[in-house]
C-alpha cells in the first residue's frame, strides 16, 4: 500500500510527528493501539472517522521506516 496519500507529517501539527492526514491521530498511535492488542474493528468503532486503509497506511509507513534500517555489529 502507498501510505503518502493518507500519512503526513506538519510542524504545526503535533509537532511534527507523522499523522493520519485530516486528523491529530499519530501513526504512533495507531500502532500502539494495535501492538497492545486492540483488532482494526475496536479502533474504527472507538475512531470513526478512520477508514480502514489509514490503518493499513500507518502499517505501511512503519514497514517503509523499518525496511531501511540496518544493524552493524560494533568492534571490540
Amino acid at each position: 500500500m502507498d501510505w503518502h496519500p493518507r500519512i503526513t507529517a506538519d510542524p504545526a501539527v503535533l509537532v511534527g510527528k507523522p499523522v493520519i492526514k485530516g486528523t491529530r491521530l499519530a501513526v504512533e498511535l495507531i500502532l500502539d493501539l494495535l501492538s497492545n492488542g486492540w483488532t482494526q474493528d475496536q479502533i474504527l468503532t472507538n475512531y470513526p472517522g478512520l477508514k480502514i486503509d489509514d490503518l493499513l497506511a500507518c502499517i505501511a509507513y512503519a514497514k517503509d521506516l523499518v525496511s531501511d534500517e540496518r544493524v552493524f555489529p560494533a568492534q571490540a
